[in-house]
């Protein structure tokens, strides 16, 4: 079908009043009036019907007003290409320059998996430290410590009096007077063997005198979890004074949707962003991968380790991340030129001469602007991305249906049939056998410019699948008439 310039301004006003409010001063300003009976634009061929553009289904076979609404009937005409090619789309040149249609070609290029997740910091549950008492005693003394505090490696804790370590202590002295130096190395080992460091011993050798109060000090720097030391408090051997922290190095837990599981690993670099310190970003690395997923958001939990020599990173913080990756080779369209229906994808083909088809397409990454195209085109195909939704909405309304995904080039689908048809050949594995056609996974198609991909071959006999099933590999040819890509023949390839 073709639209000349009246008709599809007329067209596109009532689409905009529909669905776009901002658009409607433009189309309204731009609005033209109806055709008369006489009136036929030239080069637009016959008229086959008059019609609705709000009830399109309802077909009239003069024109007049609508009986639907206050409006003039728009003439449908018949399209100028051949019989045999499926139906499209026409714009006239003035009307694409005053839409501002644009068209850019799919290729093939590089995009970098890029994910932008959530997290929040924790700590470093590697970077912990447990203080216990060595023997059993009592605290005779507690530092202004409480849970929260963030202390210095060194820092005390509490004072503790542990009689048995008096008495080893005296007993070590009175060896140490006899001056027999394998008694005193073994008495000395004793001491190290209940806990006492170098430095306590030393201080007991210079002084002469037995020292049964220790004072107990937190070997890292960080923040104090736990603080279970009280004044006069009895003590057990073993018993846990105080759980320290580090803040050296902090974690940051990912929330990674589970479909993207396959876009992470251990060892994969990560930036990250924080509302508390606009405009900075933090480095780190993933250091694990949590083997479950959460069943009520469907996540997964990526570890990733954080710097925090400042000490600004702080357990609790919301956090934004970027997850980098690998670029990878993908056939790529400008993401504008994506329509999302909800119930599929689509793009908008540009056949030349002004003529337009819509086509299903799967897609998959997305960065920078551009989308990648998993299904549903080839490189080197033209796409719309600008006005395509204006075009795609007067598609619907004309019933034209779209390329489906496997349905071939589509030069072969919107153009007219070539004179002679060319016939390629490639291999490949058969995935699915139908009365009428053959799912194929096949490698490239150099002559096409195809990658390697799946996709479905109408049957020119069904006499060519006898003999066949899923799961061979076979050598086939094939053309593309306005159909779409024809089986011609095929064979299993040696060694099946």
């Amino acid at each position: 079908m073709t639209l000349d310039k009246s008709a599809l301004r007329w067209g596109a006003s009532i689409l905009a009043v529909a669905l776009l409010a901002g658009g409607t001063g433009y189309w309204a300003g731009h609005r033209q009036a109806p055709q008369s009976e006489a009136t036929t634009p030239a080069g637009a061929g016959k008229v086959l019907y008059w019609y609705d553009p709000m009830f399109p289904n309802q077909k009239f076979d003069k024109p007049g007003k609508s009986p639907f609404m206050d409006m003039q009937l728009v003439p449908r005409y018949a399209d100028g290409g051949s019989a045999g090619a499926a139906p499209t789309v026409a714009v006239d040149p003035a009307a694409r320059q005053s839409l501002g249609l644009r068209v850019v070609a799919a290729k093939m290029g590089s995009l970098a998996s890029a994910l932008e997740v959530t997290g929040t910091i924790d700590f470093n549950q590697r970077d912990v430290a447990v203080i216990q008492a060595r023997s059993g005693g009592f605290v005779s003394r507690v530092y202004a410590r409480a849970p929260g505090d963030v202390v210095r490696a060194g820092a005390p804790i509490a004072d503790l009096l542990l009689p048995e370590w008096g008495g080893a202590q005296t007993e070590y002295l009175s060896v140490r007077r006899l001056g027999k130096p394998d008694l005193t190395a073994a008495a000395r080992q004793r001491l190290r063997l209940m806990g006492m460091s170098d430095g306590l011993i030393a201080s007991v050798e210079r002084s002469g005198r037995p020292n049964g109060v220790v004072t107990i000090t937190t070997p890292i720097s960080g923040t104090i979890q736990t603080l279970d030391a009280r004044a006069g408090v009895t003590l057990a051997m073993g018993q846990t004074l105080a759980q320290v922290s580090g803040l050296g190095t902090v974690w940051l837990n990912a929330a990674v949707p589970e479909a993207r599981a396959g876009d992470v690993r251990v060892g994969q670099n990560a930036s990250t962003t924080l509302a508390g310190f606009p405009g900075e970003r933090f480095a780190g690395r993933v250091i694990a991968i949590l083997p479950t997923t959460q069943a009520d958001s469907r996540t997964l939990t990526v570890r990733i380790e954080l710097p925090n020599r400042d000490g600004r990173l702080r357990p609790g913080m919301f956090a934004s991340v970027a997850l980098g990756g690998d670029a990878k080779p993908a056939l790529l369209v400008p993401s504008e030129a994506v329509i999302r229906t909800g119930r599929r994808t689509l793009v908008m083909l540009a056949a030349g001469d002004g003529r337009y088809h819509p086509a299903e397409v799967r897609i998959g990454r997305e960065a920078g602007g551009e989308t990648e195209i998993l299904a549903g085109l080839s490189p080197g195909e033209n796409v719309l991305v600008s006005g395509q939704f204006l075009i795609d909405s007067e598609a619907s309304l004309s019933g034209i249906e779209a390329r489906p995904i496997g349905g071939g080039a589509a030069s072969a689908t919107i153009a007219a049939p070539a004179s002679k048809a060319t016939l390629y050949e490639t291999t490949g594995k058969i995935e699915r056998i139908t009365a009428n056609s053959v799912t194929l996974s096949h490698e490239p198609v150099p002559a096409l410019d195809w990658p390697a991909m799946t996709m479905t071959f109408a049957l020119a006999n069904p006499g060519i699948a006898r003999g066949f099933k899923a799961g061979d590999r076979v050598r086939f040819g094939f053309d593309r008439p306005p159909a779409g890509p024809t089986l011609r023949h095929m064979a299993k390839v040696a060694g099946q």
